[in-house]
């Protein structure tokens, strides 16, 4: 493992090629943008209510695909710039809210919960505490018509407007400053985001000799294939006996129980899904080896271990992989994964001061300049800021005005200090290792540190959030040659399109039928459960009678173990730093440790195949450059296949309701 490559911030940076710079917002991609808002946007609602499935990838690359092949029948074809610019739209405007409730749809499926929320027995405690501004009264008319329009709902539809609209414009400004330093900056490889600029120049180099549109169709042939036993084999035989086959478990196999006599609390299972292979051949194999790991450390070898120590006292035998994981995240992992974030945003701040102050050495000795290239539409960096600080600034008033009590300097160091220092380490470890971090229950902890005892706060549009992710965001437009002010024009028209057709969509459904209910399975036997969770957590700030036990979520948050976490990350840095181990094992290292060996095993694996023998076979050069093609290409199938099942379970639902 050792190399001579020590922990510096970033590899020499590569001279970058000279890109043209063209628009890709036309009359086209709005056409494409009102064709997802119509036709895909409604399947999400019903496929996340039903199986818990968002459309996700399904409606990117069948939109674009179809509207890539009308173009080039009408000898139009789309430029790979307008095909980019339908990708970035597709996924705006079909992720999903909440994949875990089976939220999708738009921002209304937000308020559709909180409807049903307040309703909810578990929410009996606190109902009549939940501000008006944010849901109705449990016996309003708006609530119990299941009417959307109703006058009761007008407060809380402004308020999810405003928020809607400043949560956009501060994930801009902020993830364009983030791209300049990241990207024009410290020049961070971003391994992650060539997947969907292949993806759009492939397909605008279909029918041609070009070695990506022939990648591009072999990953799309393994896509279908593989799309077809792992998702189209469940639905079809749902859809036809009732109960649904698989022949590869989902999410993964789960051995957890099979070994608890001998490594009690350990999380053993392996995931069968290829795409986790793939993405082994993408990503750096530093990174994929120091994920790798870590997990296996932490979730197998360590969890035994702590179990003995007594460490883990919520542990029960008999329990599954994903239930186990989430009592032994409660009793130590949780506070330790923040202390260890907590390093890497340290370990972060110091490793950019280290750059920029390389980089201006590099600009005073060798001429280096850090403006933008030109054509590609940016904007001063002193203009973004603004704008973030705008729209921050915006949700600190409004919450000031919302929640009088809670005190103002927490909403001011989340909103001023927090959130862009968090955004820049997660945009970082985006830039270098493909996924961000995350410091999970910040809000929660800080809620209940805070002394504040009112439900109120948990529905108040708190400055807090990480937009690291939008970092790379502008990478993929500006490795697609696409203008940055095309996504400007994107989002002014998404944002009405999105919002008027959420209500619609969101009015018809919950109107229609109640929800849950036995129609939507997934919502039935999920949304319970998770309401019972929710009215917990909203709790712990509550005053509690004299006696009672504090709630397991407050005793999760150790100070002591997220100490150790932040000095053990320190620790491990200056370790690895010692032995000269490469830079990008330690962010590998960092963000694996709370992961499912299940899934960094198959993408390890797909890593050292990738390594030992394609890179071989094909040269280390040209195999780098296959991979992203050949991954947007599987996305691409396995998209295609979910579709048709889609539409398939439509149709079924549909006729299941005829007479006849």
């Amino acid at each position: 493992m050792a190399s001579s490559e020590t922990l510096k911030p970033v590899a020499e940076p590569e001279p970058q090629e000279e890109r043209r710079f063209e628009e890709g917002f036309t009359i086209k991609t709005v056409i494409g943008a009102i064709f997802i808002a119509l036709f895909m946007l409604p399947g999400g609602i019903y496929l996340g209510l039903v199986a818990g499935q968002g459309v996700g990838g399904a409606a990117e690359w069948v939109t674009i695909v179809l509207f890539a092949e009308v173009a080039r029948r009408s000898f139009q074809p789309l430029k790979k710039q307008e095909i980019y610019i339908l990708f970035y739209v597709a996924t705006a405007l079909t992720s999903a809210l909440n994949a875990g409730l089976g939220l999708a749809g738009g921002p209304f499926a937000g308020l559709i919960w909180n409807a049903y929320f307040i309703q909810s027995p578990p929410a009996a405690p606190i109902a009549d505490q939940i501000p008006r501004w944010a849901i109705p009264s449990p016996t309003s008319q708006a609530l119990l018509q299941r009417e959307l329009w109703h006058v009761d709902w007008w407060k809380p539809i402004a308020l999810l407007l405003i928020t809607d609209l400043c949560g956009r414009l501060s994930w801009m400004s902020m993830g364009y400053a983030l791209f300049r330093i990241t990207s024009d900056v410290e020049r961070l490889p971003f391994p992650m985001a060539p997947v969907a600029a292949s993806g759009a120049t492939a397909l605008a180099e279909a029918g041609t000799e070009s070695w990506r549109w022939s990648i591009f169709s072999t990953g799309t042939v393994i896509g279908l294939l593989f799309g077809a036993v792992y998702v189209g084999l469940p639905v079809i035989t749902g859809i036809l006996f009732g109960t649904a086959t698989t022949v590869l478990p989902i999410p993964f196999a789960d051995y957890t129980t099979n070994i608890e006599n001998v490594l009690p609390g350990a999380i053993v299972g392996l995931s069968f899904s290829l795409g986790n292979v793939l993405v082994g051949f993408v990503i750096p194999f530093e990174i994929v080896l120091g994920a790798a790991v870590a997990s296996v450390l932490g979730m197998i070898v360590m969890n035994p271990i702590l179990f003995h120590l007594g460490l883990l006292p919520s542990y029960r035998p008999g329990a599954s992989a994903i239930t186990t994981k989430l009592t032994v995240d409660m009793d130590f992992w949780l506070s330790i994964g923040i202390g260890i974030n907590i390093a890497v945003g340290f370990i972060g701040i110091y490793l950019v001061v280290r750059a920029l102050r390389q980089s201006k050495r590099e600009k005073a000795e060798r001429k280096f300049s850090l403006a933008p290239p030109p054509g590609r539409g940016d904007v001063p960096i002193v203009a973004a800021v603004l704008v973030w600080l705008f729209a921050t600034m915006t949700l600190i008033v409004l919450c000031r005005v919302l929640v009088p009590g809670f005190p103002v300097w927490i909403l001011a160091f989340f909103g001023l200090v927090w959130s862009p220092l968090n955004s820049y380490v997660s945009a970082r470890m985006i830039g270098l290792t493909g996924s961000g971090v995350s410091f999970p229950y910040l809000k929660e902890a800080s809620v209940v540190a805070s002394g504040y005892q009112r439900v109120d706060i948990w529905y108040a549009p708190i400055p807090l959030a990480d937009h690291g992710w939008a970092a790379q965001r502008f990478r993929e437009v500006e490795l697609t040659g696409t203008k940055f002010t095309s996504i400007l024009k994107a989002e002014a028209l998404m944002f009405p399109t999105i919002m008027i057709c959420s209500f619609l969509f969101w009015s018809f459904f919950w109107n229609s039928n109640p929800l849950p209910s036995p129609q939507f399975p997934y919502a039935q036997k999920f949304w319970p459960m998770a309401s019972t969770m929710q009215a917990v957590i909203q709790q712990i700030n509550v005053p509690r009678p004299a006696g009672e036990e504090v709630s397991w979520f407050a005793r999760a948050i150790r100070p002591d173990y997220i100490a150790y976490g932040t000095a053990g990350g320190l620790a491990v840095f200056a370790l690895f730093n010692l032995l000269k181990w490469p830079l990008l094992f330690f962010y590998g290292f960092a963000g694996g440790l709370g992961l499912f060996p299940a899934n960094t095993i198959p993408t390890l694996l797909g890593a050292i195949l990738g390594r030992r023998y394609f890179a071989r076979r094909y040269g280390a050069e040209n195999w780098r450059r296959f991979t992203p093609v050949l991954l947007a290409g599987f996305s691409c199938g396995t998209g295609l296949v979910a579709m048709v099942s889609i539409s398939l379970a439509l149709i079924a639902k549909a006729v299941a309701k005829l007479p006849y």
